[in-house]
């Protein structure tokens, strides 16, 4: 048993004064009989002559422990009945608190799920901060708690509840600072604590409990009202992956939105009519040497054969580097007026949290609320942004919509990192022949089937940790076969390969009229891209998992890598980073025998 005491001013120790003497502990003796024993007996008459301590006691006054009784089954059962019920009173939902009848503090303002601290097996617990402060202020306090006594029994001098004196000690300074209110943090989900400090979510099934965010439902319907406050769809699409990350049924749905309510404004009838703006977030990713005017036009075309009919205004940002934020910014105040209502939409991992932080930065608001991680589906409800717009307008998050096309949704946490690019892409470039295959991974492959002419060329535009293997087109079963999973990851591990689906093929007809430059390029979406050079036609076979999109497109990036490829495998940097390690790790061991052998030598000559 340890005791300890801790100094208090007599102002603060007189409330408690009264109420010791109904301070009694039981312990039970070794012949199982209870004694209470009063433990501040006389306290009162000494708070005017001494400065007393506070006692507190670590442990229970027991000779042999004693185990803690079970409730009874029926407690049980109806503890059970309770849990249950309020296991379905839980919200589950993603509509956060778009709606102003919901309040601020019952929704997460990282992730915009509805927050409780009943479950932590369901989406949105959190640890309520006061049962927190209370936890660090007892960890903060026992600094300054002084052992009085570590006997095995009570002394007499604690049984008659004198309290000792301890001379040349005050309060201090320290004792001032623990009464100091610190400032307020906004309160997060466990999982949103979890992303921001450790950048993963411990169970990601948590997650499933949730429904799929119904864009139509919530946002669709009040984009469809002719009444109401002005609407702005900020559409937010990452540049390293264009068609994979356009969300074409928002855009098809808020284009034909637009064009029925400015037919009934022309009419003479109320109107409310949404304005799309095109915001292409990551440009830092893309090589500087991209023409801007080239890419603006190469935007506008693929938006509108996405379905964006009309767009009001085209933004290329990179909130990473801050740039085009501010010019954004002053867009969107201007179009969404003193009252008007923004909503950021996108795919998942497009970056929209990290583009709204950063306008929040730009103005000067609140920052860094919204949860950032390369994760997909960060957002998780919709969240309304305060701060950021001026007036009564207003800003809101939404969940990120979930693209089935896109190859990333089907990978686990550690094959999207290898996958997710970072950094501004470098181009690797073949000069092959027809009958060749370019893998990308064990995700997508190239065959050059038929051509005009004897040769073409194949950047392949994609993520560095990718490795890429250059082969004999009727070798290609054997990659599937012996390297899936192995050397070209993702997928990791073998059992990954038949998870994903089967392979299937497409085929594409294409043109190109130079060979100083890529004509079209072969995209599947969340991989990455094949672009094509050449001076003539050519017949292309391109294979991938079902269900994932590949498209033909224009080039994105007309140039090529000044130096190619050779044909077999191409180690990515994980892979080399890997190596290296390896290596000076061998070489170390091996340093470290040779050391050991000599000193053996030179033992044994003596």
């Amino acid at each position: 048993m340890i005791i300890r005491a801790r100094n208090l001013s007599p102002s603060k120790l007189k409330p408690l004064s009264s109420l010791s003497l109904f301070f009694t502990e039981s312990f039970t003796s070794t012949t199982g009989a209870k004694t209470s024993i009063p433990l501040l007996p006389m306290i009162k008459p000494q708070i005017s002559n001494l400065t007393p301590h506070l006692l507190f006691v670590t442990n229970h006054f027991s000779f042999q422990s004693t185990a803690t009784p079970s409730p009874p089954k029926k407690h049980q059962k109806h503890q059970q009945k309770q849990e249950s019920s309020s296991s379905k009173s839980l919200t589950l939902n993603r509509d956060g608190n778009y709606d102003d009848a919901t309040p601020h503090n019952v929704v997460c303002p990282g992730c915009g799920v509805h927050m409780q601290d009943s479950d932590p097996k369901h989406p949105g617990f959190f640890i309520n901060p006061r049962t927190k402060t209370k936890d660090l202020m007892l960890k903060i306090g026992s600094r300054y708690l002084v052992p009085v006594s570590t006997e095995p029994e009570f002394t007499v001098f604690l049984k008659k509840g004198v309290l000792s004196e301890e001379k040349g000690e005050s309060p201090g300074i320290e004792e001032e600072n623990l009464d100091k209110e610190m400032p307020e943090k906004p309160v997060v989900c466990a999982r949103c604590h979890s992303l921001r400090h450790y950048g993963k979510v411990k169970d990601p099934t948590v997650e499933n409990l949730l429904p799929e965010f119904d864009f139509d439902h919530t946002v669709g319907r009040r984009l469809g009202s002719v009444s109401g406050a002005r609407s702005v769809v900020l559409m937010v699409v990452d540049a390293s992956d264009f068609d994979g990350s356009f969300p074409r049924k928002v855009a098809k749905l808020v284009s034909d939105v637009t064009e029925e309510n400015y037919t009934a404004w022309k009419q003479g009838k109320s109107g409310n009519v949404p304005r799309i703006v095109l915001v292409v977030t990551k440009i830092d990713l893309l090589p500087s040497s991209l023409s801007p005017t080239r890419f603006e036009h190469w935007v506008r075309q693929r938006a509108r054969e996405g379905g964006a009919s009309k767009i009001a205004k085209l933004h290329f940002v990179s909130p990473v580097r801050d740039w085009g934020v501010k010019s954004l910014v002053e867009d969107v105040v201007e179009m969404a007026g003193p009252r008007g209502t923004v909503w950021a939409v996108g795919a998942q991992n497009a970056g929209k949290s990290t583009l709204i932080n950063a306008i929040g930065k730009c103005v000067g608001g609140k920052i860094g609320f919204l949860t950032e991680a390369p994760v997909p589906g960060t957002t998780l409800g919709i969240v309304r942004v305060e701060g950021v717009l001026p007036g009564q307008a207003k800003l809101f998050d939404t969940p990120g919509l979930l693209q089935p096309h896109q190859m990333t949704t089907r990978l686990t946490r550690e094959e999207q990192k290898l996958v997710y690019v970072s950094k501004e892409l470098k181009p690797r470039t073949y000069r092959i022949k027809a009958g060749h295959t370019v893998h990308i991974a064990g995700l997508m492959r190239l065959d050059i089937e038929e051509s005009s002419v004897e040769s073409l060329y194949v950047t392949v535009w994609a993520s560095p940790y990718l490795p890429l293997h250059v082969g004999r087109t009727e070798n290609a079963h054997r990659m599937l076969e012996d390297h899936f999973g192995r050397q070209l990851q993702p997928p990791i591990g073998e059992e990954r390969v038949e998870e994903l689906g089967s392979w299937v093929r497409k085929q594409f007809h294409v043109y190109g009229h130079s060979w100083d430059s890529s004509s079209v390029d072969l995209a599947a979406a969340g991989i990455g891209w094949f672009a094509i050079g050449l001076n003539g036609e050519a017949v292309l076979g391109v294979w991938t998992y079902d269900g994932v999109d590949v498209v033909l497109r224009n080039a994105l990036i007309p140039h090529r890598a000044q130096l190619f490829e050779e044909a077999g495998f191409t180690v990515s940097k994980i892979v080399s980073k890997a190596d290296q390690a390896l290596n000076k790790s061998q070489k170390q061991n091996e340093k470290k025998k040779k050391q050991s052998h000599q000193k053996t030598a030179i033992t044994a000559e003596f």
